[in-house]
């Protein structure tokens, strides 16, 4: 028998007291009861968002919310900037193109975040361009790309704004959206909220609303301004995820029980933990010079056979990890740490890790790697 367990950087595992939350009376979405629940929703989601300003809902996966945050912003004949440094800063180009709007790619090797001069430079050159989208965490290969720096740079150029795919990110790292001007912040339920997936969340600050009520681009479903309405009358415009809004109403509860400053702070050791292991074992680090506190993504060593790798955590162990995507499929596993995770989940990892390699023709020492994780989870 094997406890399966995930590893994933999404969905991403659940706890205990969220699934039993779930597990209640679905209760009606129109009921005072839901109002109610949902009104404390709304303010926890503030809270994690760090802002001022409404957080919308959505029954998606959050694609659909980066879907929005295109159709809900832009009009017929805007121009864009795209970052594209891995599978989903490409989905920004895509549903760019899907709308009709011209972007300028900026291109960066996977594996490294974008030199925010690029983007300076790129606007610099196009005053049209409207909007900038990017990832805060790009998931395909670990990076963390400097949103504070590109905010800085899109914050003084008032016909603008910044797009951040926060899906990895928000509740893994700091990510302050109103004190770093984010003008609109996209994310998703099943990564440091600790839920299903099914559910998308979107912030828009006072700037990008003006957009909102300019954007000339066909909505329906994802309509910010009409679900802007339903949601300051705790209510939603369509029948919601009632459920996942149940568990979420828990995991918000648990994510301020334990303070953003200390869930930033317990993501930043599990991850600098996970990466010291891996250089202790002689790996190499995907993303060497701007990881993220969400994922650790791990070069196969040359004579591994990355894809037997990945599916070996789960056989041998129950431990479901991510491979790479596009051209990093076989290349690299990535290894989860955000969202419902502790320090005896990396040692773990690292251990079958480490075992996996031995048995495949890798020179481990075992424990080298434990001790290396150790060393770091055991400090202050």
């Amino acid at each position: 028998m094997l406890k399966k367990q995930l590893f994933s950087p999404g969905p991403t595992p659940v706890p205990e007291r969220v699934l039993l939350a779930m597990a209640g009376p679905v209760i009606h979405h129109r009921d005072p009861a839901y109002e109610e629940l949902f009104e404390e929703v709304r303010e926890g989601l503030k809270y994690v968002f760090q802002t001022k300003n409404e957080v919308l809902l959505f029954a998606s996966s959050g694609t659909g919310a980066m879907e929005g945050a295109v159709c809900n912003t832009l009009s017929l004949g805007d121009e864009a900037l795209v970052v594209r440094g891995g599978k989903f800063g490409e989905r920004w180009g895509e549903i760019c193109e899907v709308y009709g709007v011209d972007f300028t790619a900026i291109d960066v090797p996977w594996g490294e975040a974008v030199d925010p001069v690029l983007i300076e430079r790129a606007l610099d050159a196009n005053p049209s361009i409207r909007a900038v989208f990017v990832q805060a965490i790009e998931t395909s290969t670990g990076v963390m790309h400097p949103i504070k720096e590109i905010a800085d740079i899109v914050n003084g150029r008032d016909d603008t704004i910044l797009v951040v795919d926060a899906i990895s990110a928000l509740g893994v790292s700091d990510l302050p959206m109103d004190k770093w001007g984010l003008d609109v912040v996209v994310s998703g339920s099943q990564k440091a909220f600790m839920l299903p997936p099914g559910l998308s969340f979107v912030a828009l600050s006072d700037k990008a609303w003006d957009f909102a009520e300019r954007s000339t681009l066909p909505k329906y479903y994802f309509n910010f301004k009409k679900e802007l309405a339903s949601a300051q009358k705790n209510q939603s415009q369509f029948t919601p995820a009632i459920s996942l809004v149940v568990g979420l109403h828990e995991s918000l509860k648990m994510l301020k029980e334990e303070g953003l400053e200390n869930v930033f702070k317990r993501h930043q050791k599990l991850a600098l933990a996970t990466r010291e292991a891996v250089k202790a074992l002689g790996l190499e680090l995907l993303a060497q010079n701007a990881p993220s506190n969400a994922l650790t993504a791990i070069k196969v060593p040359a004579g591994i056979d990355g894809k037997k790798l990945k599916s070996d955590f789960e056989e041998r162990f129950g431990l479901i990890v991510a491979g790479g995507q596009s051209q990093l499929k076989g290349k690299i596993i990535r290894i989860a740490h955000l969202g419902y995770f502790q320090q005896m989940d990396i040692i773990q990892a690292v251990s079958s890790l480490e075992l996996l390699l031995r048995d495949m023709g890798y020179p481990v020492e075992l424990g080298r790697g434990i001790r290396a994780a150790e060393e770091v989870l055991g400090s202050a």
